[in-house]
């Protein structure tokens, strides 16, 4: 399969995705000491602002955060979902990060699920997201094309261990996108023989 090549900028992966925490303390107890994230770097911001803190998540990226002494209280349903997926209140507010997902391998999949409970943190259900009508599958199939597990860390911000069990070809690409009114645009994402327009659009 060929991937589909960045003709505009040389991006190599997340440099890292910067949230905020409540406590430093107890998000490096989670991150570090739960999940097994080296911290990697630490920060104390000027003028007593506050600290922003480096865990290590494979690949060269990064997950940070900081922490600020008078940052407003966390505001489920506008900046984090309200619940796990499995409980419907999945929708968060425009520019606002949803969940983050972190890339494990397919065959560990199971036991890392597993490893998640006996630590003691609560998991969703596991997913077999497919194209089907509900998009979930309760068995592996060759349909199946990522799993997932979604779970919380001690802010509310929503964390998903997922795997891939497949490339991804032309064919996963096959719907336009929606505009705000709810409408779909119209050759954006697919050419006028329904295939995928993979080449950036340059212009002024």
């Amino acid at each position: 399969m060929t991937v589909p090549a960045n003709t505009e900028f040389d991006i190599r992966g997340v440099n890292h995705i910067a949230l905020v925490c409540q406590d430093m303390a107890r998000t490096v107890a989670f991150y570090r000491d739960v999940l097994g994230m080296p911290l990697v770097k630490t920060i104390e911001l000027p003028m007593k602002s506050g600290q922003h803190f480096f865990f290590d998540i494979g690949n060269g990226d990064s997950l940070a955060f900081f922490w600020f002494p008078d940052a407003p209280a966390q505001t489920p349903g506008v900046s984090s979902p309200r619940t796990l997926p499995h409980e419907g209140g999945l929708v968060t507010a425009h520019g606002s990060m949803n969940h983050l997902a972190f890339n494990v391998p397919v065959e560990k999949f199971d036991a890392y699920v597993e490893r998640l409970k006996a630590k003691g943190i609560e998991v969703s259900p596991v997913f077999n997201h497919d194209n089907s009508a509900f998009q979930i599958s309760a068995e592996v199939t060759d349909e199946v094309f990522v799993r997932s597990v979604y779970f919380f860390d001690p802010d509310g911000v929503c964390l998903e261990f997922a795997a891939w069990t497949r490339p991804m070809g032309p064919a996963d690409v096959e719907h336009e996108a929606a505009t705000a009114d709810g409408g779909r645009s119209q050759g954006l994402v697919l050419d006028g023989f329904g295939a995928p327009i993979q080449t950036a659009r340059t212009g002024g």
